[in-house]
């Protein structure tokens, strides 16, 4: 019997094309609660970054699993090392590049450029401020985005042997703690709700979803998700513009 259900955002709740919850995912998520059933957000973006959504959410797995709530009590608190962040740091430095810094409480980044704004276009967020890199020196850093090709990622992964990047998209990757994923980040929900990971669901679309659909009991991956992510997932359901979730429920009987 499924307890708890973990819910990516971006082209999992969130359409990429509309950047809103469906009228039947909201119809699908009161009937969730109905049923007892907990829901909870599982996103590579921080806090600052969801947006309000017309749906209940008992708790959230923030930052690819970085910094994990339930209510107001911190279940998983994992910040990149500061020794990985200030090579990142120099790194961005030395060649040049755009990158996004999420903290825990805000995000910013060091500058923008045309293919900054077409992230953003495709995420439909609110652009951080622009800083100097040179403040995040001495402050706990989450997560970066780093606007890069994927030809980097091996020299980057070689220089930061501590972080993780997952990459969701060919213009840019995450860099996170390596110890971070969005599995660790539900079993810490899990633990603290005393639900066992058998008991749980999740739907998601990215490749840095892969970790948490093989995590769950059932691993649902959305129709527009890439292939080696739905090679992953138990059920493949419809697309995110297609009613996805309200199908996949359906379908699976737990509504």
């Amino acid at each position: 019997m499924i307890k708890a259900i973990f819910f990516d955002i971006d082209g999992t709740l969130l359409s990429f094309n509309t950047h809103r919850v469906s009228e039947g995912t909201q119809r699908a998520f009161a009937r969730l609660k109905q049923q007892g059933i907990h829901t909870f957000i599982a996103s590579g973006r921080p806090a600052v970054l969801i947006p309000d959504m017309p749906i209940p959410i008992d708790g959230y797995v923030t930052v690819n699993g970085g910094y994990c709530y339930v209510g107001d009590t911190v279940v998983c608190n994992k910040p990149i090392a500061q020794q990985e962040s200030l090579r990142w740091l120099d790194y961005v430095e030395s060649h040049n590049l755009v990158s996004m810094a999420f903290l825990r409480h805000d995000m910013c980044i060091n500058r923008i450029d045309e293919a900054t704004l077409r992230f953003q276009a495709q995420l439909d967020f609110k652009m951080p401020p622009v800083v100097d890199f040179g403040e995040l020196r001495h402050r706990e850093v989450y997560q970066y985005i780093a606007m890069m090709p994927a030809e980097c990622d091996a020299e980057v992964a070689a220089l930061l042997p501590g972080c993780r990047l997952p990459r969701w998209h060919p213009a840019f990757s995450d860099v996170i703690n390596a110890h971070s994923n969005k599995a660790i980040g539900i079993q810490c929900v899990l633990d603290h709700i005393g639900v066992s990971r058998e008991e749980t669901a999740a739907f998601g679309d990215g490749a840095n979803d892969i970790e948490m659909l093989e995590h769950v009991g059932l691993g649902i991956a959305m129709g527009n998700a890439a292939p080696e992510v739905q090679a992953h997932a138990d059920y493949v359901t419809s697309s995110a513009d297609d009613e996805g979730i309200l199908h996949a429920l359906e379908h699976c009987g737990i509504i």
